[in-house]
């Protein structure tokens, strides 16, 4: 009997538990360890950062769920792999032993890195449903008190979407609230133009996304380097292709949404072999370590280098599309294993995206992600808001029933998804506006 252990709960881990489940014959075990019990939908954070939605809305127990997938859980979190010994070291001072461990913690927020940065400090988040919560209080704040907003993402950052969405799921907010006219937003990122989304954009993204920023009278600054943030004013410098400081700029604000730079989570940072200098699980094409064969990685944990060189630095994403691909390449390469079989799955690492602006959005599909590309699409439209809220649907549905079913990888193959991508049609939520 093999014991493969998954670490993480989010959104690879939780689908890697299910598809290892699916995979593996009944006298394997498959163990879940989390820093929790709960299961958060992390999209739907910019709308639960503006009151469209709460925390019951998007989280989900996974005891009950993971008990009846006869799949074991552990809440306690971890604190320290030991590759060596093949033990998970847990917070409560218990271990969990495994065959095969499966990382899937997501990332560190290293808003520490950058002095005043963080929801403990000067600037709001939506990485995390606690830190969505928050931005809520600071929103209402905002409406009472209007005044100047910076929304983007810091140098080393690699999740630009949630920046983007957000900037315009907030205008869309504050012109429900009739204050938008009081409010001048600013973008700031570390990109090198608008719409590069660290993946040197996709389709037309920079058309689209710069005219969608001019439609909303939303100011941008990019090569963005943030200095600091201080209560009311965050300093950045803008810097030139040759490294020098093409303009500083001191930006007040009675609101600020920063995405940080990631790293690895603390219970495996440092570990060599197993991860690179920000903590980065380092894997193979079948999503294996080398060092720790027994190890595999999937999601925002994986190391990638970035696409190319840009002034500032700039991380590449790990979509939704990416993860599954990864997580469906894992659990057969296990799966093998334990049959006594080599691996041989590799993930597609295509991106599909849908980037929801409050009454409308952009979507964009990569095969692969990173260029160059057999399909490289992008559209707008109010299409692409209505699809989101059905995605959220669908997504907390499949979570909630235990189900594995790869949606983005069916998405993307319907005669490769770009045509059809038009045609979803779902019931959208009463309390998220659809125009």
């Amino acid at each position: 009997m093999a014991h493969v252990v998954v670490l993480g709960a989010g959104l690879g881990g939780t689908i890697m538990a299910y598809e290892l489940r699916d995979e593996l014959a009944g006298e394997h075990k498959v163990s879940v360890i989390n820093n929790g019990s709960h299961y958060s939908f992390v999209p739907s954070n910019p709308w639960v950062a503006v009151g469209w939605r709460d925390r019951q809305a998007v989280e989900i127990d996974l005891a009950p769920v993971l008990a009846r997938r006869n799949i074991g859980f552990h809440p306690q979190g971890a604190r320290r792999v030991h590759p060596a010994e093949r033990t998970v070291e847990l917070n409560d001072g218990s271990s969990v032993s495994y065959d095969y461990l499966v990382i899937a913690t997501g990332p560190e927020l290293a808003f520490d890195e950058i002095e005043g940065l963080g929801p403990e400090h000067n600037t709001q988040s939506v990485c995390h449903i606690d830190h969505a919560l928050k931005t809520r209080e600071a929103f209402d704040a905002l409406v009472a008190r209007p005044g100047p907003v910076v929304i983007g993402a810091v140098q080393g950052a690699s999740c630009f979407g949630p920046a983007y969405e957000f900037t315009f799921i907030l205008d869309k907010a504050l012109r429900d609230a009739r204050v938008r006219d009081r409010v001048p937003m600013t973008f700031v990122t570390s990109e090198p133009y608008i719409g590069h989304l660290g993946l040197d954009g996709v389709g037309d993204t920079k058309g689209l996304l710069e005219s969608e920023m001019r439609q909303h009278h939303i100011k941008w600054i990019c090569n963005a380097r943030v200095d600091k943030v201080e209560p009311g004013k965050m300093f950045v410098q803008e810097i030139a292709d040759d490294g020098s400081v093409r303009q500083a700029h001191e930006l007040p604000h009675a609101f600020a949404m920063m995405l940080p730079a990631f790293r690895g989570v603390a219970a495996v940072r440092g570990i060599e072999g197993l991860t690179n200098p920000r903590g980065f699980i380092v894997v193979d094409k079948h999503q294996r370590n080398a060092a720790f064969p027994e190890i595999f990685a999937v999601g925002v944990c994986v190391a990638i280098p970035p696409i190319g060189k840009t002034p500032v630095p700039v991380g590449v994403p790990k979509t939704g599309f990416m993860i599954e691909s990864m997580v469906t390449a894992t659990a057969r390469n296990i799966g093998r294993l334990v049959k006594g079989e080599e691996p041989d799955a590799q993930g597609t690492w295509n991106a599909v995206c849908l980037a929801d602006f409050g009454d409308s959005g952009v979507a964009f599909v990569a095969q692969p992600q990173i260029p160059p590309r057999n399909v490289n699409w992008s559209s707008s439209g109010k299409w692409v808001h209505t699809a989101k809220v059905g995605f959220e649907k669908y997504f907390l549905h499949k979570i909630r029933t235990g189900k594995s079913e790869p949606f983005y990888e069916r998405l993307a193959l319907q005669a490769l998804g770009i045509d059809k991508l038009k045609q979803i049609k779902v019931e959208a939520a009463p309390d998220v506006p659809v125009a």
